[in-house]
């Protein structure tokens, strides 16, 4: 498994982006994931230079960008009214991952509805088609990151648009955090069996395997009283060796991309989580 290689969201550890970089090489680590989303990295706040004098500037550290993210939860692909001028953000968004050399976008997209009768899956996979048709073009790929759904609904749209253009970013503790999150706001019980077996944090890798082009390295609990709760790497409820052998068995040699966003020190919680994947990633 010593192929397998870890990257940081950079926007986790909560500094300068720049000062992020260094602190990201005195880990030891190769790879950065860069939101794009908005401020001084979005599409219309870069210029073509800026986007060059960026990419020297990362491979001057050692670095390579593992991906780029944007929508983190602030766009709804179901939403017709909207579709437009989504996907022609996508776009620039895609031509901003290429132009920073990474082909991978990383995005969530909306709750997908779980019946394809449902107006909203007909929106849904119309949107999606356009950006991983326009993301295929380009030698790109929107990757779908886990979480409002389970994985064999992703499968479905995935399978339905039938693009090499979309693809996954497969985040473990999100298949923990939703479920809580989707029963907390329908004012229904968390039941954990349930919830497990239908989401599969761990064995969804088996269902969307072949599509899964980044992860995320988080972790994640619900506590008790079904609150979800995002914890340290290694001190929740993923089972990391088998996720990884599974991600292994899948031929996945991509990025494992630490993501830490509560704590009070992201940066020690990070560090640690690169010291637990390392001795993950050697057996």
């Amino acid at each position: 498994m010593s192929n397998l290689k870890i990257s940081v969201m950079l926007a986790c550890l909560r500094m300068d982006p720049y000062e992020g970089m260094k602190e990201v090489t005195k880990m030891g680590v190769k790879g950065i994931s860069l939101s794009v989303g908005s401020g001084r990295f979005a599409p219309d706040n870069m210029t073509r230079k800026d986007r060059r004098d960026l990419v020297e500037h990362i491979h001057s550290l050692g670095l390579e960008l593992s991906s780029v993210s944007a929508w983190g939860g602030q766009v709804d692909l179901c939403e017709a009214d909207k579709g437009e001028e989504n996907v022609a953000w996508a776009k620039k968004i895609i031509d901003l991952a290429v132009d920073l050399e990474t082909p991978i976008w990383q995005a969530h997209i909306g709750v997908m509805p779980r019946e394809t009768t449902n107006p909203r899956w007909e929106t849904l996979v119309k949107n999606v088609s356009e950006i991983a048709s326009y993301a295929e073009s380009r030698g790109a790929c929107l990757a779908v990151e886990t979480g409002p759904e389970p994985p064999t609904v992703l499968r479905r749209l995935i399978e339905t648009v039938g693009s090499p253009g979309l693809r996954v970013n497969y985040d473990p503790a999100n298949l923990i955090l939703w479920p809580a999150i989707l029963a907390r706001f329908f004012k229904k019980p968390y039941e954990k069996e349930k919830a497990l077996r239908e989401f599969m944090p761990v064995d969804g890798v088996k269902i969307l395997g072949q599509y899964i082009v980044h992860t995320h390295a988080k972790d994640a609990i619900v506590e008790e009283n079904g609150q979800p709760k995002e914890v340290p790497l290694g001190e929740g409820w993923i089972d990391w060796p088998r996720y990884v052998r599974l991600l292994r068995e899948q031929g996945f040699e991509g990025y494992f991309a630490i993501e830490r966003e509560t704590g009070e020190n992201p940066v020690e919680d990070i560090r640690k989580a690169v010291s637990f994947l390392r001795s993950l990633l050697a057996e």
